[in-house]
C-alpha cells in the first residue's frame, strides 16, 4: 500500500492559509485575464479588470500574514513583493494610463500586473517539496 506524503504537522495550518490567499490572487488574476476580448467575448473594461485586482490583491495581502512560517520564510517573501509589485503596477496604470494600442498592447499590460504573481507558484512548489 502506498502512503500519500504527508506535510509536518506545524506547516499544516500555513497551507490552509497559503489556498485562502492563492483563492484570492487567482480571482484577480481571473479579473485582468478577463479584460482581454476572445472569440466569445469582448472582454471587461481595463478599469473594471484593475479595480477588481486591486480589490482581490488587497484581500490576497491581508491574508498574508496568516501563512507566514520560518520554514517558508524566503516563499513568503517573494509572494509579499509580488502582491505589492502587482499592486504598484495597477495603481500607476490606474493613474496614468499608457495608450495601448490595441490587442497587443492589451495583453503587454494584463502580463505586467500578472508577472509579480508567479511568485506564488514558487510557493506551492515549496509546499510539494516539504512532505514527508
Amino acid at each position: 500500500m502506498l502512503r500519500r506524503k504527508q506535510l509536518p504537522e506545524d506547516l499544516q495550518g500555513s497551507l490552509v492559509s497559503l489556498r485562502k490567499v492563492v483563492a484570492e490572487v487567482e480571482a484577480a488574476k481571473d479579473a485582468m485575464t478577463g479584460t482581454v476580448p476572445s472569440t466569445r467575448s469582448a472582454g471587461t473594461p481595463l478599469a473594471e479588470g484593475i479595480l477588481e485586482l486591486e480589490e482581490r490583491l488587497a484581500a490576497a495581502e491581508a491574508l498574508m500574514p496568516v501563512w507566514r512560517h520560518p520554514d517558508l520564510a524566503d516563499e513568503w517573501l517573494a509572494c509579499d513583493s509580488g502582491i505589492r509589485d502587482s499592486l504598484e503596477r495597477a495603481r500607476l496604470l490606474r493613474q496614468d494610463p499608457p495608450d495601448l494600442g490595441g490587442f497587443e498592447g492589451l495583453i503587454w499590460a494584463v502580463d505586467q500586473l500578472l508577472a509579480p504573481l508567479e511568485a506564488f507558484e514558487a510557493a506551492a512548489e515549496r509546499f510539494r517539496t516539504l512532505r514527508r
